[in-house]
């Protein structure tokens, strides 16, 4: 484990709009950080990152990043490979910051939990909102009020991805200078589908977070309005290992809707109790038959998406600072086969079991 004063040598696999937008300005932020290697395809967009953060190696060959002695690997390319970058980056010995979702496949996304687990290195999720504030506290207090198995979960989210689905434009907080490749988005082959793995996967990681569940089977429909080419819109109802019942619901609002933030509201009603997380609105309420009605103060502009949290935990967890458990590799498992369930039960109109 890396000392707390020494600098880490930093790779990233895929160095898109997003990793442009989030992951390496924190990064340059936090300092005590050096750029080692890059991998993107596209020789011109390479060299403009290179120069951009200060990358010592650039290559369209993530193997070209790997092969130095790295301490931290993010892992930002298409989620069709995930499965194989995050494990040739836990290979050599990093702590490794996956974008989500983890992988498509459930079986890839377990496969790198057990691989992580059999290497004694970390993985990281990209699951902003699990490391604000809000959340953190709102997990503390939840775990306090003790409500029991959950018998209802409601999950909803809408956020501004209509144009970015639908080819017809980008998403708010893409980088001016590294717009998304339509095809990271759009090509199921890459992507996995649409809005479920765009965004449900930051629904999901945060309720099931929240609750320490595991979907057991869904039952859903999807809608691509326009003929665009994934869903915008998903509808589940689904079951959880606990026994539990809930719904799922996302859909691709528009473009300067609510200043462009997103709604994302988890409510769950329990044996001894029930709660509200409603970020769009930033209300966390928790009753229980003991205290009542309780509502946690929080300062104006608490829910918005946390796009720092994970480079910071990512860095935290390196250097052992903290514990990975915010968004750990089996929580991102959890959500690619909710997700997988979802799509399934899209196609064959039937309830699948995970």
């Amino acid at each position: 484990m890396p000392s707390n004063d020494k600098k880490l040598r930093l790779a990233v696999i895929g160095a898109g709009s997003w990793a442009q937008s989030a992951h390496l300005p924190t990064l340059k932020e936090l300092g005590n950080i050096e750029f080692v290697g890059v991998c993107r395809k596209g020789a011109d967009a390479l060299a403009r990152v290179k120069e951009n953060f200060g990358f010592s190696i650039a290559s369209e060959n993530y193997q070209d990043v790997l092969s130095e002695d790295i301490d931290l690997v993010i892992v930002s390319s298409p989620s069709s490979m995930h499965h194989e970058h995050v494990k040739a980056a836990l290979d050599i010995g990093a702590t490794v910051l996956c974008e989500k979702p983890v992988t498509i496949d459930p079986k890839q996304a377990w496969d790198l939990v057990d691989h992580a687990k059999k290497v004694q290195q970390e993985v990281v999720v990209a699951f902003g909102w699990n490391f604000s504030k809000i959340v953190i506290d709102f997990k503390i207090a939840l775990q306090n009020a003790n409500l029991g198995k959950v018998e209802h979960l409601s999950i909803y989210m809408s956020s501004s991805t209509r144009e970015l689905l639908s080819n017809s434009g980008s998403y708010p907080d893409a980088h001016p200078d590294a717009l998304p490749e339509q095809a990271t988005w759009t090509d199921p082959a890459i992507s996995g589908g649409g809005y479920g793995q765009a965004q449900l996967s930051h629904a999901l990681a945060l309720a099931l977070h929240l609750v320490d569940e595991r979907v057991s089977g869904v039952t859903a429909i999807t809608s691509n309005p326009g003929g665009a080419p994934v869903e915008l819109h998903d509808a589940a109802l689904f079951r959880l290992d606990g026994g539990g019942i809930g719904t799922l619901s996302g859909a691709s609002g528009h473009t300067g809707a609510w200043k462009n933030k997103h709604a994302l509201e988890v409510k769950g009603v329990c044996e001894q109790g029930q709660f509200t997380l409603d970020l769009l609105r930033e209300c966390a309420h928790i009753y229980s038959a003991k205290n009542g009605d309780v509502f946690l103060p929080l300062a104006d502009g608490a829910g918005a998406y946390y796009p720092e949290g994970p480079t910071r935990g990512l860095v935290s967890v390196a250097r052992g600072e903290s514990k990975n458990i915010a968004a750990p590799i089996s929580l991102g498992a959890k959500t690619v086969e909710a997700l997988d369930a979802l799509y399934r039960s899209s196609l064959s109109g039937k309830y699948e079991a995970r």
